[in-house]
């Protein structure tokens, strides 16, 4: 099995070493602008890869997708280089969208030269209206994003920190979008079949600071970790690798990922079947009248932002002679 990464930076790289120490995939593809990074990435993976797995790990281009059953991309800026790290702006992720929307339209039309109707796993920032957007270039469905598949991660074990339980017993989800305008989905909360805001009435949670707390710990553990170490990378760089398994093993896993919603008419994120060929079907789950709310209003904004960037690859689609594939 042939898994490609598209841009090897922090989240790229990170992606492409926890596919390896899980043995994922049989072959990994490394592409990238710098083919001296990925070169270098390639040639320091080679030399630890016997201890853990028989996974090649090589750097290449895009004709080297031919065959490949994922490609991620995870290319273009981070938060960090594009100043999205201020917990006040009210754009939060979006203000990378500018600058990754040409990114990634002009690197999905690459990838389906030689990969046809392959399925590609969107980890770069903002995924949902990245998502979209690769959909369009693609001109086929199989396109996903990691979506709020992290955010879910996050609220649940701020969740079990504070009930003290595993993160693994705790069902909750986070949909819509992986940003500020995320929906945390507290009325469906549970552990162990009882639901949180029982049990933190039973402990003397006051219900609002409760909830407040963790959608902020949840909504800016981005910030706090590239505060840190520079680049948020190795949560998200897991959990591409894990959702690439889904994939790859047709596991027909249940998690919250990004995928077009044609009720909506964008990508928003929800729990999903994925399996081969990425989304296999969406799932909906039970909501509050303020969770829906808060969902068609997620939706609306990302429609917006989105639809100048989806008129201009529509319109130059339209201009554009037919891609030969690259080398």
């Amino acid at each position: 099995m042939k898994v490609g990464i598209v841009g090897i930076g922090a989240v790229g790289t990170a992606t492409a070493m926890a596919l390896a120490m899980r043995a994922s995939a049989h072959e990994i593809i490394l592409i990238d602008t710098n083919t001296h990074r990925t070169a270098g990435v390639a040639a320091d993976m080679l030399y630890g890869l016997p201890m853990v797995s028989a996974t090649s790990v090589r750097s290449g281009s895009y004709a080297d997708l031919e065959g490949a059953q994922l490609v991620i991309i995870a290319a273009g800026i981070n938060e960090k280089a594009g100043g999205a790290t201020d917990r006040s702006d009210p754009l939060g992720r979006l203000r990378l969208l500018e600058t990754n929307a040409s990114i990634i339209a002009d690197i999905v039309p690459r990838i389906v030269a030689v990969a046809g109707d392959c399925p590609i796993m969107i980890a770069s920032n903002p995924p949902e209206p990245l998502a979209e957007i690769a959909r369009v270039a693609a001109g086929h469905p199989n396109v996903f994003s990691t979506s709020t598949a992290l955010d879910t991660l996050r609220f649940r074990v701020q969740l079990a920190r504070r009930f003290g339980v595993r993160a693994k017993d705790v069902s909750a989800y986070v949909v819509g979008e992986h940003g500020t305008n995320s929906v945390f989905l507290w009325s469906s909360a549970e552990i162990g079949g009882r639901p949180v805001y029982d049990m933190a009435r039973e402990r003397g949670m006051e219900a609002g600071e409760f909830r407040r707390g963790i959608e902020e710990d949840v909504r800016y553990a981005n910030i706090e970790i590239i505060q840190g170490i520079g680049a948020s990378q190795y949560g998200i760089g897991m959990v591409a690798a894990r959702l690439a398994e889904m994939v790859l093993r047709d596991e027909h896993a249940v998690v919250a990922v990004g995928s077009h919603s044609a009720e909506h008419g964008t990508t928003l994120s929800f729990p999903s079947i994925v399996g081969y060929g990425g989304v296999v079907e969406v799932l909906r789950p039970a909501m509050s009248d303020e969770e829906r709310a808060l969902l068609h209003a997620c939706a609306d904004r990302l429609k917006q932002v989105t639809g100048p960037y989806l008129e201009k690859l529509r319109s130059r689609e339209e201009r554009r002679p037919a891609l030969q594939p690259a080398s």
